[in-house]
């Protein structure tokens, strides 16, 4: 059940931080793309690919930076650090009336992130040691970014009744001062320095080679290309499809963002269950596979609001079935003090496929059109999946790093 991992005080208070900063993040998501609609207009897809573009480069050149830098400090004064700084970088987006200063806010946001996700990620193997426990409390992990995807963009629609988008980025940094604060009260799990290794580039750089030394790791590598290239599509060119093409309102952009995360919240609901009778690699390339498929109908039948929506149904599904393993698949791929530059590695390395696919959709979509986009993202997805079949053959993957298959 995924109450058991709740009760459990310390993950229970990280989660509701958690869920309070991923909420905000939702409606600044969806504040991000109306901003973009109002500073450049027809070309918001440009302007938003560039923004996530740096967003996303931020993340892979600085988070094993921020790995390697915060292995000698307090796990807790890093994550309140982080959460600070992202409180005041976004409230100041608010403000912004000129693309470059959107460009130089997003870096900033993007580099507490960068310290912020990755050491959030690598305490919860040390707060649950029963894999089975440990499932359930990524299932959550995972359950919390869809609820940013599905409830941020319904109660964005709601707040943009009343309130307009600028308000929004308000809220996502009340979303992360409240985040610190519950950082603050919870007693974070203690790992000795001596085991956490030197601020030196080997060691920043040892993460990302133990992590494509396991096979079952390069094949999630290589389905982070699918989950990328549809996950930029969506992102990109919501706003572009429901405002530039159709003519419709806030209102329905926020809700088709929100189907997207409908899609995933109900995969992962149901994948603790599905792991008991199913093999992680079958789940992740069937994921893929629906992606890929999801971004072909775009292409050759998406025309209304409709139709985009059961496409961002199947998307958000297909990203749920991937991402919710990669946990687990780390999790059995090094010891308690390998975890965090693993999960560094895979932050970074993920981000690096979204460095690549924003601007495809943002560009392609501006130049060629958004089908042609959704036909290039979709061929990207569809490679992605095949090398995750070639990659990772089998379940027989060495269970820690630098051992033999």
């Amino acid at each position: 059940m995924l109450t058991v991992p709740l009760r459990n005080p310390v993950y229970r208070r990280l989660f509701a931080a958690q869920v309070i900063g991923l909420v905000g993040t939702g409606l600044a998501t969806v504040a991000m793309g109306l901003l973009a609609f109002q500073i450049a207009g027809g070309d918001a897809g440009e302007v938003l690919g560039v923004v996530l573009a740096l967003k996303v480069a931020t993340y892979v050149f600085v988070s094993p930076v921020v790995a390697a830098w915060g292995a000698n400090i307090s796990r807790k004064k890093l994550l309140v650090s982080m959460d600070l700084i992202r409180a005041l970088a976004v409230a100041s987006i608010a403000f912004v009336d000129q693309v470059w200063q959107f460009y130089v806010l997003i870096v900033i946001v993007s580099a507490a992130s960068a310290g912020f996700t990755p050491a959030f990620q690598a305490l919860i193997p040390d707060i649950f040691e029963d894999e089975e426990t440990y499932t359930e409390a990524l299932s959550l992990h995972r359950l919390a970014y869809e609820i940013e995807a599905v409830f941020s963009p319904m109660l964005a629609g709601l707040l943009l009744t009343v309130v307009s988008y600028s308000a929004l980025f308000a809220f996502n940094a009340a979303g992360f001062l409240v985040s610190a604060s519950l950082v603050v009260i919870t007693a974070i799990p203690v790992v000795g320095r001596n085991d956490l290794g030197a601020r030196t580039v080997a060691q920043i750089n040892k993460g990302i080679r133990h992590f494509l030394s396991v096979p079952r790791l390069r094949g999630l590598f290589a389905l982070d290309w699918a989950v990328a290239a549809a996950g930029a599509m969506v992102i990109i060119n919501t706003v572009v499809f429901v405002k530039g093409d159709w003519g419709l309102g806030d209102s329905e952009v926020a809700w088709a963002l929100g189907s997207f995360g409908a899609g995933s919240m109900a995969v992962a609901l149901s994948l603790p269950r599905v792991f008991r009778r199913v093999r992680d690699r079958s789940v992740m390339i069937l994921g893929g596979s629906v992606q890929a498929l999801a971004l072909v109908i775009t292409w050759l039948f998406v025309g209304a609001l409709p139709g985009l929506i059961a496409c961002w149904v199947l998307i958000g599904m297909g990203t749920s079935m991937i991402l919710t393993s990669s946990g687990r698949l780390i999790q059995r791929s090094g010891t308690s003090a390998e975890r965090p530059p693993l999960f560094a590695a895979q932050f970074s390395l993920s981000h690096l496929c979204w460095l690549f696919t924003y601007p495809i959709a943002g560009f392609a979509g501006g130049a060629l059109g958004l089908p042609v986009a959704a036909a290039i993202l979709a061929g990207v997805a569809a490679v992605g999946t095949l090398a995750a079949f070639f990659l990772w053959p089998s379940e027989g993957s060495p269970h820690r790093v630098g051992e033999e298959t």
